[in-house]
């Protein structure tokens, strides 16, 4: 599902593909077992997609809030609100993903212990010993972001986004997991999933999270774990590009995108295509989903689908291609009104 607009105007809106073709996958043979033809459903304008790590943005907004009420500093040690962190980490180097950490860590593995196991005792290591440094991706920050919050805030994160950010801006098909399979695009098959899961024995996930760890985690969780259309997120777009709307001030937007980015990765050619040369600003999520915005045109792309469907490593997502058409059709920024 696409959709791509400039300004006030939503200039594509485009649904393709299936949100449900395989009902399960063959490991054996290495494919996927194809539903009876008449079970297959088309994406339509309206599909519901796991956005993967396009959670993170939402978690980045979460916490610039805070920054913007004093409750939080950039610059403010995280071991002043988790004490296992070491001294020297920031909430400025998780949203940049210069803390040290690592990119990810199995936490799932604990979920085979039962109920009463610490799954976050392996993230609490790894902050003890972090060292800031260079540029590392790291899911393990923003699930660091997520106990922040909800220790300064005493809420769980799905609270706070709802009630910060996607109750202001209306976005009334974005929540978190589980959600009612119908109308949502399935991603993978359990049977190639590391994480246990209950709920769909034997076929593929669709309504519950793809990543294993925010699966482990209850659903909800910093680096991914939120459900949404596409129109959905071009009302964020369109909030942000035009300062921020009712969720953050114009001061603060404009930190997130611009280098090195505050939850957003920047000029990043690899999933933007031509649009990284104006500088734009956007982010990706491992299921296939990809969101990006061009202060400088005031252009926006959105991009969701369910490459892991019904295995991960399939067919590449078409994002910097797509982009690029973007970035020829909208050569200058128009007048302001």
């Amino acid at each position: 599902m696409a959709v791509a607009g400039r300004g006030p105007v939503v200039a594509v809106e485009e649904a393709a593909g299936w949100a449900l073709r395989y009902g399960s996958y063959d490991v054996a043979r290495g494919r996927g077992i194809p539903l009876a033809r008449e079970r297959w459903e088309p994406v339509r304008a309206g599909t519901v997609f796991d956005l993967a790590s396009l959670s993170k943005l939402f978690t980045a907004i979460a916490v610039l809030q805070r920054v913007e009420r004093g409750t939080l500093g950039l610059d403010d040690p995280v071991a002043g609100h988790l004490p296992d962190f070491a001294p020297a980490v920031t909430i400025r180097h998780l949203l940049t993903h210069t803390s040290g950490l690592a990119a990810e860590l199995p936490l799932y593995d604990g979920s085979a212990a039962g109920a009463g196991s610490d799954l976050l005792g392996p993230l609490r290591s790894a902050a003890a010993a972090a060292v800031p440094g260079p540029f590392c991706y790291s899911d393990l920050g923003f699930i660091a972001l997520q106990r922040l919050l909800e220790t300064v805030e005493g809420e769980r994160l799905d609270v706070l986004v709802r009630d910060g950010i996607t109750g202001p801006l209306g976005m009334i098909s974005t929540s978190y997991g589980p959600l009612a399979p119908a109308g949502v695009a399935a991603t993978e098959a359990e049977v190639l999933l590391k994480a246990r899961r209950r709920s769909c024995a034997g076929g593929v996930v669709r309504g519950e999270v793809h990543d294993e760890n925010a699966y482990a985690l209850g659903g909800v969780a910093g680096q991914a774990g939120l459900f949404a259309t596409a129109q959905d997120l071009a009302v964020l777009c369109r909030a942000l590009l035009t300062g921020g709307g009712p969720v953050l001030r114009p001061e603060t937007v404009a930190l997130m995108l611009t280098p090195p980015g505050l939850g957003f990765r920047v000029a990043q050619p690899g999933f933007m295509g031509e649009l990284a040369a104006n500088g734009a600003a956007g982010h990706t999520g491992f299921t296939g989903t990809s969101l990006v915005l061009d202060p400088r045109t005031d252009a926006f792309f959105v991009l969701l689908t369910n490459a892991v469907h019904p295995r991960r490593g399939g067919e590449p997502v078409p994002r910097a291609r797509l982009a690029t058409y973007l970035a020829r059709a909208t050569t200058a920024r128009p007048p302001a009104a």
